[in-house]
């Protein structure tokens, strides 16, 4: 009987490990399970470390979504209206924890591996962080009561470069709006849940005229949180709320110069070269904006790309509903959906994928992570 071959050197072994792909977790969880040296290999820090620096961005592992506030969930829906879009569906830790979720509780922002949670029944509202890989929960209380109100949440480490902090610290941006004599002013709110404390607010005058956060994601580039806002009674009346974390600033931004129509066809992006960028529907025609400085340091608003989505997508009826839900921040890729269908459209590519079928969402908030079930905790052991 011939001798076994020669078992590979462990450097090899990780030339060909690095190369699997980030966005299907399941081959490298088949390969770990191939023999215990492998699977020592594969969950050790080095490769992990490795296999991000490899690969770079994290990729989009499932996405959360957000019903309308008219529906009416079903009791068997689970927490937190997780859709897993790889073959190995990630399981959830602690979701039967979660009873009753449905009822109270709605995402607001998924950013650097944790999602953050509102629960607007309440006065003040109460917010959930929570870290879909551990299962690790954190609550807080907001600052404050104020008519209209929206938050991100954030890596707080500095210098970090996002591709595995979901286990370190973090923080949640609040913004609240409130009326006044004078007319709607904005509020800021920084909070470090490790020790439960909100910052002093920072403030600015916005209008005369009432505002209102349209229930979208936040967007986030070079340290600033960007927020679309509303005129009351005025569908196709937008505004951009910018918050500077770096000097602790409020600011309001003009929208592009158009016509946007309702507020469900627009929406806020981080472009690929993190340029904030302004997407809005006419009609079936997708119309994207991007924000420069000009060489006298002024910002402005250019209209880069004009995309036909019927064509694209071939939509047979014009009248279906129609509407522009989340994006992958520093990508030119958007999510739309239409009647009960959701779509993935890479903008540059104009390439596109239906990614989930059963309707009823009016946000969507990609999940973007690499799978580290070795990080992975019991939520006995977690802070509530």
């Amino acid at each position: 009987m011939p001798p076994p071959p020669p078992a590979l050197p462990d450097e090899l072994l990780e030339e060909i490990f690095l190369r699997f792909p980030p966005d299907e977790p399941l081959c490298l969880v088949r390969a770990s399970l191939a023999s215990k040296s492998w699977f020592g290999l594969l969950t050790g820090p080095r490769f992990r470390g490795l296999y991000r620096e490899f690969h770079g961005a994290p990729p989009m592992l499932g996405f959360i979504y957000c019903c309308p506030p008219e529906y009416v969930p079903k009791e068997e829906d689970d927490l937190p209206h997780f859709v897993a879009t790889t073959k190995f569906g990630m399981p959830i830790p602690g979701v039967e924890d979660w009873r009753g979720w449905h009822k109270d509780y709605a995402a607001w922002d998924c950013r650097h591996g944790r999602v953050l949670f509102s629960n607007t029944s309440t006065m003040p509202i109460l917010l959930v962080v929570w870290d879909p890989m551990t299962g690790r929960r954190r609550l807080l209380q907001a600052p404050g009561d104020y008519y209209s109100s929206g938050a991100a949440v954030l890596c707080s480490v500095t210098g970090c470069d996002h591709l595995a902090c979901h286990m370190d610290p973090f923080k949640v941006v609040f913004v609240g709006l409130h009326n006044t004599d004078d007319g709607c002013v904005a509020y800021a709110h920084v909070s470090l849940p490790e020790v439960v404390k909100w910052s002093k607010p920072s403030s600015v005058h916005l209008t005369t005229e009432e505002l209102f956060m349209v229930d979208e994601p936040p967007v986030f580039i070079q340290e600033a949180l960007y927020f679309l806002l509303s005129y009351k009674d005025e569908d196709d009346n937008t505004a951009i709320l910018k918050y500077d974390l770096g000097s602790n600033c409020l600011s309001l931004i003009d929208v592009p110069p158009t016509k946007t129509g309702l507020i469900r066809g627009i929406l806020l992006m981080a472009m690929e070269d993190w340029s904030l960028g302004f997407a809005h529907m006419d009609g079936l025609t997708l119309n994207l904006w991007s924000r420069h400085m000009d060489s006298n340091g002024v910002a402005l608003w250019t209209h880069s790309r004009v995309i036909n989505l019927e064509t694209l997508l071939y939509i047979q009826n014009p009248k279906k509903k129609f509407r522009l839900i989340g994006s992958v921040e520093g990508t030119y890729i958007i999510f739309v959906t239409i009647d009960r269908d959701i779509y993935e459209i890479n903008l540059k590519t104009l390439r596109w994928k239906e990614i989930w079928t059963r309707g009823k969402c009016h946000a969507l908030f990609p999940y973007m992570s690499f799978h580290n079930p070795p990080e992975r905790v019991n939520l006995a052991d977690a802070p509530h």
